[in-house]
């Protein structure tokens, strides 16, 4: 496949000590470090230092990185990564690592660099890239590494723009490889659409995250666009998800359905059980009147649909679980597979969110989420934060609906949605 102008500019201009492409998805950034890096490690051959690679976590790298590389080069050129972390490549021993650990600071204190390699940079922990700049102390040593954007506070961003190190930063777009299928693109653009991720994974900016965090959902809820179910889905797989009120916030059941192929998310009924009244007094819910709504909502759910598949809660509130646990028992519903959410990092269910939104594949049922609905119409992220994509958690939104609506199919969410 021939290159784009932008790598071919890559190619020939990336003659520093750290050479970076930052930017859009998709965009071609990557595709020229496969062979940027046979470059590389063929001109330090032989030469004092080692060769390393670090990515994200090794996993990441592996997929990222060393299978594309065995794709086009072969695995004897390419060997995979055996027991001491190391996979030779075009001749030479490369260490391939996680960084997004400080532990990975250790492993690499010590070494004596002459060419690296960095996947996903920006996931990295901030110590182990300071620690990798005293560890490229070769007068040949060089450094190819490419990242998606992030905030502009993030510490990586202060390096490329406010640095002075000897460096070569390339800026990429989706609108820069030509060669992307243009149904790819036009898809990529629908589910980016409305949300912090169009401006940084398709235009390549490094922006902050304000606002509505599900500003899609809500412009559509306004406009009568959002996909609000009158009729009942069929769906093949049920699943609750519960998080656990407290003081200031409430106990919240959330139900939601996919297709036998997991292409559709449907939201199926939703409730909110405040903890305090319009005074902001405390409302006192014992285990056992908690355990009775729940089984109600259970019971609702099956009428509407059919009895659930699992029911994930809060992996924090052990004792309610077992709580639910007993009353589900007493009524009956002793058959409840009922277990702990998965609780994977809250930015990964709102990008899986967001995702579904744009493709068009989340539906709410037009009666019966009022509560859910409201929750994503409102949902913002935290301007107080300015390093990291954080959900405002103050009270003033309904974070618990969406806590257990996220619970309900997180665990699915590999099968739902397939990452970059």
């Amino acid at each position: 496949m021939p290159f784009s102008a932008k790598q071919q500019e890559y190619f020939d201009k990336a003659v520093h000590r750290w050479n970076i492409k930052t930017g859009a998805t998709r965009s071609g950034k990557t595709y020229m470090d496969y062979f940027v890096i046979p470059k590389r490690i063929r001109a330090v051959k032989g030469l004092d230092g080692l060769n390393i690679m670090l990515g994200h976590t090794q996993g990441t790298l592996k997929r990222n990185v060393i299978a594309p590389l065995q794709t086009i080069w072969g695995t004897t050129l390419v060997t995979s990564i055996n027991g001491e972390n190391i996979s030779h490549m075009f001749g030479e021993p490369v260490y391939c690592l996680g960084a997004d650990k400080i532990t990975a600071e250790d492993k690499i204190r010590g070494m004596s660099v002459k060419y690296c390699y960095g996947d996903e940079v920006v996931t990295w922990h901030e110590d182990v890239f300071n620690m990798l700049k005293s560890r490229l102390d070769k007068p040949y040593s060089r450094f190819d590494g490419t990242c998606n954007p992030d905030n502009p506070q993030h510490w990586f961003h202060k390096f490329l723009y406010e640095s002075d190190a000897d460096k070569f930063v390339q800026e990429y777009t989706l609108y820069d490889n030509p060669f992307l299928d243009p149904e790819v693109r036009q898809a990529m653009e629908n589910e980016y659409r409305g949300t912090v991720y169009f401006d940084r994974f398709i235009l390549g900016h490094w922006v902050a995250a304000e606002g509505l965090i599900y500003r899609r959902f809500a412009d559509d809820l306004r406009s009568g666009k959002v996909m609000q179910l009158t009729d009942r889905p069929q769906v093949s797989h049920i699943n609750i998800g519960v998080d656990f009120g407290g003081s200031g916030s409430a106990h919240t059941f959330v139900a939601t359905g996919t297709d036998r192929s997991f292409q559709h998310l449907y939201a199926l009924l939703s409730e909110r059980i405040a903890c305090q009244d319009a005074h902001g007094q405390q409302i006192s819910i014992d285990p056992e009147q908690l355990g009775m709504m729940f089984c109600d909502f259970v019971r609702r759910v099956m009428v509407l649909y059919a009895p659930p598949d699992a029911v994930y809660c809060d992996s924090a509130e052990q004792t309610l679980i077992l709580g639910l646990k007993s009353t589900a028992r007493k009524q009956g519903l002793g058959w409840l597979r009922i277990m702990n959410s998965a609780k994977l990092p809250i930015i990964d269910r709102i990008r899986a969110t967001q995702r579904l939104i744009g493709q068009g594949r989340f539906h709410v049922m037009a009666t019966g989420c009022e509560s859910l609905t409201e929750a994503l119409s409102t949902a913002l992220w935290n301007p107080k934060n300015k390093t990291d994509d954080e959900r405002l958690d103050n009270g003033t939104t309904d974070i618990d609906t969406l806590d257990a609506f996220e619970y309900s199919f997180e665990r699915d969410i590999s099968k739902l949605i397939r990452f970059e």
